[in-house]
């Protein structure tokens, strides 16, 4: 059988089509974290700040900022959620947030939601050992940036014991990640009106 020049030129052309809606649809099942409070690269709000009991240098609120999650793959058991600031304690990084044994049914947390442990996940200990999210609190000058990272493990929501610090975690998250997605947020003292 022979194919006509109009019946190749369609058929290539639906190949091309195909091929070039391929990687959308493919990029629509990426794991994803998104945030409502603030956008990827953006200033997080005055709110999310920490509250002045914690230091001089503390505006806020303590509100942990709206975030949700997308798309996880097939397997996963459940979530973890850390917030650190690598520009913090002269370059060595701080912990804000460790939030583990998160079930796969939970896929986001309204604003305020997290700030502390609600039963919806297992709490680890911060670098200041907080048990729930404790927010920006940099000194005066340049912002700090402050990353928001989900990872899908393939851990039963109830296999890792309370209290674990982020190095204690990331220990017990070797060979068990499926997939991750971050947020970047900036916070600055003083906050910028």
């Amino acid at each position: 059988m022979t194919i006509s020049q109009a019946q190749a030129l369609l058929l290539t052309t639906a190949l091309a089509l195909a091929a070039l809606g391929a990687p959308a649809a493919r990029a629509a099942d990426v794991f994803t974290l998104s945030s409502t409070s603030f956008r990827d690269g953006a200033l997080l709000p005055k709110s999310a700040g920490d509250i002045a009991a914690r230091g001089p240098n503390c505006k806020g609120e303590n509100v942990s900022p709206q975030l949700s999650w997308s798309n996880a793959p097939e397997g996963t058991r459940s979530f973890v959620l850390v917030v650190s600031d690598p520009d913090a304690g002269l370059g060595a990084g701080i912990t804000h947030w460790v939030a583990y044994g998160i079930p796969p049914d939970v896929i986001s947390f309204a604003e305020g939601e997290a700030s502390q442990p609600t039963g919806a996940y297992v709490a680890g200990k911060s670098t200041k050992n907080i048990p729930g999210f404790g927010g920006p609190c940099p000194p005066p000058g340049t912002p700090h940036h402050y990353f928001f990272q989900v990872v899908a493990t393939d851990l039963d929501p109830k296999e890792l014991p309370a209290g674990l610090t982020f190095a204690e975690l990331q220990e017990k998250l070797k060979g068990h990640r499926k997939a991750e997605s971050s947020l970047v947020g900036t916070y600055a003292n003083p906050y910028p009106q």
